[in-house]
């Protein structure tokens, strides 16, 4: 079996994460930060808006089950990529919506899809503000971020 790595963040990871690890074909997600100034930061530090983390799944996937290019199609399905900073009640730029690609190939996907939503006019008048940035140091979320709904006995958290 072949594994390869994604990297989302939409809002809130606890939703995200749920979403992504009901997706077959997906082998593993983990909750956490990217994109940030501080080494190994912890909630209460990105929860300040200053450390430049956006809240993230990082997940596994075995292309043989499922292509990058469906997780893109979840990715946007589950989220409003045309607000910036927010998601819902929560805002911040940790909930930026943002992939991180760990290939050129997931570049060039995730770009194209981002052109292809946006001449399909999906979001008419609003425009996408998904970020496209390579992947940075990933820290990992607190243990009681993970798997955070299913601990609960939740499907989601979305309003």
């Amino acid at each position: 079996m072949s594994r390869e790595k994604a990297t989302f963040g939409a809002g809130c990871f606890w939703g995200v994460e749920a979403a992504f690890a009901a997706i077959p074909g997906v082998l593993s997600t983990v909750v956490g930060y990217e994109g940030g100034t501080l080494d190994n930061p912890s909630y209460r530090d990105v929860c300040t808006d200053e450390t430049g983390h956006a809240e993230v799944v990082e997940l596994d996937f075995d292309p043989a089950q499922v292509s990058y290019d469906q997780l893109l199609d979840a990715f946007f399905a589950l989220h409003d990529p045309t607000t910036l900073n927010r998601q819902g009640p929560d805002w911040g730029t940790q909930y930026r919506s943002v992939i991180y690609f760990h290939t050129p190939q997931q570049e060039a996907q995730a770009r194209a899809k981002i052109n292809a939503l946006t001449a399909e006019g999906r979001y008419k008048p609003k425009r996408i503000v998904t970020q496209v940035e390579p992947a940075q140091a990933f820290w990992r979320a607190e243990e009681y971020h993970q798997r955070y709904l299913e601990k609960r006995g939740q499907a989601n958290c979305h309003i």
